[in-house]
């Protein structure tokens, strides 16, 4: 099984445009996603994917591995199934946030396990909440798992509803989990994930999982303890110079 890691770049995030190139202890972001996820031993090619010059320039100055993509594309998956649209070869596609400099490879290599089962469609990874307040977080998206631990649901909202039960006190009785935020898709399937339309349950809670699920793809699940690190203001940045770089 080949299998190519995309990192998808854009430059103009709403909320903290720029961020693939942002400082973080004397390296950009980019750089310290994309040195993070060569470590991968499963992935037989890393490549970052970006709608910006800016990003591929600099990308190409640590001699990494980058393609322009469209501006168009409404998300990380549409700008993967570009990716392998140009290069061949591939059976599995592992679709990397950009945004996560300490990613550790590890999960990447879990994910990537997934796939040794042949009917496997499409994997994700999800972590066990602790702490109520990832539960609570609507920024933190929930899962829902079936008994062969694929994903049957998502939600911003804690779910399942635990009846009868005060929610400071569900996690004491009940497995929770978050969703993290990397995918694993069969090229054929990614392919076909790209052509469909915007489903309901998509529209509600703005998650695009949900548009997989409302047509029938199955998503695989694995658990990993790891606790990611991800960017999405400069607020965050400011965490995580503190909490790494004593900054």
């Amino acid at each position: 099984m080949k299998v190519i890691g995309v990192i998808p770049a854009r430059y103009d995030s709403t909320r903290f445009p720029g961020k693939p190139l942002v400082d973080i202890g004397g390296m950009t972001m980019i750089q310290r996603v994309y040195n993070q996820v060569n470590h991968a031993s499963s992935l037989s090619e890393v490549v970052v994917a970006t709608d910006d010059q800016r990003i591929y320039d600099h990308v190409k100055s640590f001699a990494g591995n980058v393609v322009m993509t469209s501006r168009d594309h409404q998300s990380g998956t549409d700008r993967c199934a570009e990716v392998i649209q140009n290069i061949s070869g591939f059976d599995t596609v592992i679709n990397i946030q950009g945004d996560e400099p300490f990613i550790d490879p590890q999960q990447i290599d879990l994910l990537v396990s997934c796939f040794s089962d042949q009917d496997v469609q499409i994997a994700t990874l999800i972590r066990k909440i602790t702490e109520f307040a990832d539960l609570e977080n609507v920024n933190k998206p929930k899962v829902v798992l079936n008994a062969k631990n694929e994903a049957i649901y998502f939600s911003r909202q804690p779910i399942p509803y635990f009846r009868g039960k005060e929610m400071k006190n569900w996690l004491n009785d009940a497995e929770y989990f978050n969703h993290i935020g990397i995918y694993g898709y069969r090229a054929n399937v990614l392919k076909e994930l790209t052509e469909l339309p915007i489903s309901n349950l998509e529209r509600i809670e703005s998650l695009e999982q949900l548009r997989w699920i409302d047509n029938g793809y199955k998503i695989k699940t694995a658990i990993s303890s790891h606790v990611n690190d991800a960017i999405d203001t400069p607020q965050d940045l400011d965490a995580i110079k503190r909490k790494y770089f004593n900054v």
